[in-house]
């Protein structure tokens, strides 16, 4: 919890120096400018699949004519573009991870080494194509299992944690390998896995946690999906600093656990089985030994 803690008020401090605001650019200059791209190309025919899946769908349309009969009008202006959103919202947050992950992770890394611990030493546990494999890897998996959670969403109390969790349990897996794979060691790296999976895995849930606020922003009301154009890039910047955050957040933790690692005093043989007799072992048959029982009293004596 002291590490935990420690390494959360870092990150934050972190957050606010130069370079790391510096680095923050270039992921979200990239994602603005793919959301404006795919918006300006795939927008509209976005909105245009949703609302003939709701006039297929005789259910959603029934329901739909009912509300609207009743005097809430041109709700499918406002439900097809929500739609589309939420749709978009978790190839956003991947999008966002990703970059962060390989645009920014690296240099998190080496500014924490450098004025924190100069002296670690780069054992070279992980390259970058297998943080690039264990990202996709980890990516899908969060994936398929969010796609797999969705009609659980239906139930009111699963739906704030089902979506933070997965999302959680991801960036854990990205940003832990990430962080780890310039200075440790692979069984390193699986030992700090191991030992700290508990609050590696609260630290992602936490970030979840943070990273769902832009969504609130989609459920508000009917004048914020007017305002998607300009609400968009805003929450690419949210999804770019939580990331950002968490990076500098799993860097603390870990190069700080990593250390400690190190510093522990290796156990002590068991001396046991270290111990070699140097000499063989004296016989009972000495000259000036006693016969008779004085013989096994030696003997005896000698074992013990």
């Amino acid at each position: 919890m002291r590490w935990l803690i420690d390494s959360f008020w870092r990150a934050v401090a972190y957050c606010l120096h130069p370079r790391v605001i510096a680095l923050s650019v270039l992921p979200l200059i990239l994602m603005v400018a793919a959301s404006f791209a795919l918006g300006y190309f795939f927008w509209d025919g976005a909105i245009a699949a949703v609302l003939h899946w709701l006039e297929t769908w005789e259910l959603m349309s029934f329901a739909l004519n009912w509300l609207e009969s009743v005097g809430i009008g041109n709700l499918r202006a406002v439900f097809a573009p929500l739609v589309v959103l939420v749709l978009a919202t978790p190839l956003i947050v991947v999008l966002a991870l990703l970059l962060v992950a390989l645009l920014m992770t690296p240099a998190i890394v080496d500014l924490v080494a450098q004025r924190r611990f100069p002296a670690l030493e780069r054992r070279q546990g992980g390259g970058l194509w297998s943080s690039v494999a264990w990202s996709l890897w980890s990516t899908a998996l969060a994936l398929l299992a969010l796609l797999v959670s969705v009609p659980f969403w239906l139930i009111p109390p699963l739906v704030l944690v089902l979506p933070p969790v997965i999302w959680g349990w991801l960036t854990y897996r990205v940003f832990a390998f990430d962080v780890l794979a310039e200075h440790a060691s692979k069984e390193e790296r699986h030992a700090l896995l191991t030992q700290h999976r508990i609050p590696l895995l609260v630290m992602g849930v936490l970030t979840g946690y943070l990273g769902a606020a832009p969504s609130l922003l989609w459920a508000s009301g009917a004048m914020f999906i007017a305002l998607a154009p300009l609400l968009v890039p805003l929450a690419i910047w949210i999804y770019a600093l939580v990331f950002a955050f968490a990076s500098l957040w799993f860097t603390h933790y870990l190069l700080a656990a990593l250390s400690a690692l190190r510093t522990q005093p290796a156990p002590a043989p068991d001396e046991r089985l270290s111990a070699v007799p140097t000499t063989p072992p004296a016989t009972a048959t000495s000259p000036t030994a006693p016969s008779g029982g004085g013989v096994i009293d030696v003997q005896a004596r000698e074992l013990s």
